[in-house]
């Protein structure tokens, strides 16, 4: 039964039928929730960007990496060139002092390779903490009070 006395239900209504003030702060409370649904989402859009901008920072990053390897690289095959033309060359002063500098470019570049590696190995394309708190609000709309 309703809660309500006689005196506070509606002339027309019957008893256990709730009146137009009990119906409209259920209006009022689903316009609360739709409105505070619709600000949860918004903040849910906003953590998602921001977790795409930060993996996109860290893949740029891993980029440079790669890039400063092919760099080294590049350089390595230039060197290793003047090395063997300066080898044949000359016996032995000029070519070797090439091949020592060739291999200087090679741990560069093969440091700077290891580096971008691990680094993109830590590149999520998947918004971890949106989907995390997406579950979390499934989870609190399927049961509000627990």
């Amino acid at each position: 039964m309703s809660s309500a006395s006689p005196e506070s239900r509606g002339r027309h209504d019957p008893p256990g039928v709730e009146s137009h003030e009990e119906e409209a702060s259920v209006g009022e409370l689903l316009s609360a929730v739709t409105s505070d649904v619709q600000t949860l989402f918004r903040q849910e859009i906003e953590l998602a960007k921001t977790e795409v901008r930060e993996e996109a920072v860290k893949a740029g990053k891993a980029a440079g990496m790669f890039a400063g390897a092919g760099f080294a690289g590049w350089m390595v095959a230039i060197f290793l060139s003047l090395a063997a033309v300066l080898g044949l060359a000359d016996v032995m002063d000029a070519g070797w002092a090439a091949l020592i500098v060739t291999a200087v470019w090679a741990v560069i570049g093969g440091v700077l390779f290891i580096l971008g590696r691990s680094r993109m190995r830590e590149v999520s394309p998947k918004p971890e903490r949106t989907v995390e708190t997406l579950k979390e609000d499934a989870q609190w709309a399927r049961h509000p009070t627990g």
